[in-house]
């Protein structure tokens, strides 16, 4: 995909939380799934805050704007309400959590994955050969490179979580594992016990596909096989010859399996559970 296919695309909106304070660091370490003392600033990496039970709460592309400073865009959910739920572990952390909610969305030129830029309230998420921005005001709709820039993301099994996925699915059945959103060797954070013995003593039994169908696929649609419900769309795309989306499936079905979504039928494309 060409940075001219991308670069005009309005993609909607998305909440992001603004993390400040000498303990923002710290904090935002010892709440989320990832590494944070391992990255630099001006640079992002993918992350979830999780509940006790290991089930994301809220899955994210995390940012290190500089010493004092992180932002969140969150790929599902509302930042107030997540501000709300994160204000029960501050103590006397010095931390301020800010909502910025309703971002508008827009694809951007290539710029070096997982750099992050920042200027005044306009957020740059690099994404390789493309990038997310995420700013105050809106930006030109253009669906044909919106659907361009989404597709990329389904292909890349990089999920979006609507309404019904949240605080659903532990982070292996989202794929998180494999875009490096748990740090295996770091301290204690909301839900490690239960990730990382799914980790090491197996038992996962939800699992993320690409599906693809010849009819629109609804985000948050649920899917089932032979009338019964296996499992639930997350993202999709449309493609020149229908869509494809990202979806945590239930249970194991047969290979060559026939998924029934919206009263659309959809095949399983690719396993992208590490």
């Amino acid at each position: 995909m060409s940075t001219d296919t991308v670069s005009a695309a309005g993609l909607g909106r998305a909440e992001l939380l603004l993390i400040e304070g000498s303990d923002a660091l710290a904090f935002a370490h010892a709440q989320f799934s990832s590494d944070l003392h391992a990255l630099d600033a001006g640079r992002w990496q993918w992350s979830a805050w999780l509940d006790a039970q290991g089930r994301v709460r809220a899955l994210m592309q995390l940012g290190r704007i500089d010493a004092t400073r992180c932002v969140a865009l969150l790929r599902g959910g509302e930042a107030a309400t997540l501000v709300e739920a994160l204000r029960r572990y501050v103590f006397r952390s010095k931390v301020a959590l800010t909502p910025l909610s309703a971002r508008h969305l827009a694809a951007g030129p290539a710029i070096d994955m997982h750099a992050l830029r920042v200027d005044g309230e306009n957020f740059e998420f690099g994404l390789g050969a493309r990038s997310l921005r995420a700013t105050p005001t809106a930006h030109a709709e253009n669906a044909a490179h919106a659907d361009a820039f989404r597709l990329a993301d389904v292909r890349a099994g990089w999920p979006w979580l609507p309404p019904a996925a949240l605080d659903v699915y532990v982070p292996q059945a989202l794929g998180l594992d494999r875009l490096g959103a748990i740090a295996w060797d770091k301290g204690c954070y909301p839900g490690q016990e239960i990730v990382a013995r799914l980790r090491y003593r197996g038992g996962l039994k939800r699992h993320l596909w690409r599906i693809g169908s010849t009819a629109a696929i609804a985000a948050g649609a649920a899917l089932t096989c032979d009338g019964e419900p296996c499992g639930l769309a997350l993202n999709a795309a449309t493609t020149g010859g229908g869509a494809e989306a990202l979806a945590v499936l239930h249970r194991e079905l047969p290979a060559g399996s026939a998924l029934q979504a919206g009263g659309s039928t959809a095949a399983l494309l690719q396993c992208l559970t590490a």
